[in-house]
């Protein structure tokens, strides 16, 4: 991921110094990710995902949306190793641009990604319409499993423009139709724009009308069909913690994209110092795969319920616990 090799070309011991220990940072980073970050963030994805889609019958709105996020979480979690342990100075050029391994992870990264992020904004959307016309069919969770396949084939759709970009953009020129599109800021720029800008605006949209309607109190704020009022601080949150995580990601993707090309070439500190803060936000981008499932288990207050009714069907098995063997007894005589 991070190589002084690249900058031999001076011999400033300033600079030499400044590129060790960005690779340094960066290294103790990549450590700290693999011991800490993979295992738990595998561990609570795959938690998250098995114990709503044991508990089917009680799943929510948020609970299908944060699932369809989890299995992205799942995704990204299985890039992120490559991503940090295949640099090209290692000489394992797993995730080096133009590598075919390289562009089919990217693209399995670029759709979960947008997956997370529209998955987030529809959370929004449908909490608001959920808050003001509560047993709706809009936001019903049969509607929201619905949702969110278009969701996933949206996310394959929309990631087939920038596949166009990179494979043209590794193809050999010879190919009419791809010399003119050997362009990976294009690529970069479909991105910013589809999976961030657009999400962005419309979770902003989605927040103002949901704060404008909880000033408003009204007969239905009784109303016992309504979600829990738990959810809207897990709403607040995630929404939040998503897009600090992902924004310093799609921000380098967008300086990439709009930076003159001579500059890039030519200004070597620019180049050290984009390359380092570009790695830092691509470690911000893998721990959302880790952070968001931490906070759903922490402040989704069913979670945990259902958890122990799963651990408790795990410990007896098909036949069942003693305990409710003897209240279905009961209940017979």
């Amino acid at each position: 991921m991070w190589s002084c090799e690249d900058f031999n070309y001076t011999d400033n011991n300033q600079d030499q110094r400044l590129c060790h220990d960005f690779h340094l940072v960066l290294f103790i980073f990549s450590i700290l990710y693999l011991i800490v970050c993979f295992p738990t963030s595998l561990c609570y994805n795959v938690q998250l995902v098995i114990v709503n889609l044991y508990n089917k019958a009680t799943m929510t709105m948020p609970d299908v949306y944060f699932v369809n996020m989890a299995i992205a979480g799942l995704i990204i979690n299985a890039v992120a190793p490559v991503y940090l342990l295949g640099p090209e100075y290692t000489k394992w050029s797993l995730w080096s641009f133009g590598n075919e391994v390289y562009i089919t992870l990217l693209i399995f990264f670029n759709v979960s990604s947008l997956v997370i992020m529209y998955s987030t904004t529809l959370l929004s959307l449908d909490y608001y319409i959920e808050c003001a016309l509560p047993r709706t069919y809009m936001s019903s969770v049969y509607n929201t499993k619905h949702v969110c396949g278009f969701i996933w084939g949206g996310a394959v759709l929309t990631s087939f423009s920038s596949l166009l970009f990179y494979i043209c953009n590794h193809v050999s020129t010879k190919i009419i139709e791809c010399s003119k599109m050997q362009n990976r800021e294009a690529a970069d720029a479909i991105m910013v724009l589809i999976g961030y800008v657009v999400p962005v605006l419309a979770v902003l949209y989605a927040l103002v009308l949901i704060l404008q309607i909880r000033k408003e109190a009204t007969p239905l704020d009784q109303d016992s069909g309504r979600l829990d009022p738990s959810v809207h601080r897990l709403l607040i949150v995630t929404v939040c913690t998503q897009f600090i995580l992902w924004t310093p990601y799609y921000a380098t993707l967008m300086v990439n994209t709009f930076t003159d090309i001579h500059m890039k070439s030519t200004d070597h500190r620019f180049m050290r110092t984009f390359h380092f803060i570009e790695g830092l936000s691509s470690f911000l981008a893998f721990s959302s795969s880790f952070v968001i499932p931490l906070l759903h288990r922490h402040i989704n207050k069913n979670f945990h319920s259902k958890l122990q009714r799963l651990l408790k069907k795990l410990h007896c098995g098909n036949q069942g616990c003693p305990h409710e063997r003897t209240v279905v007894q009961q209940v017979m005589t």
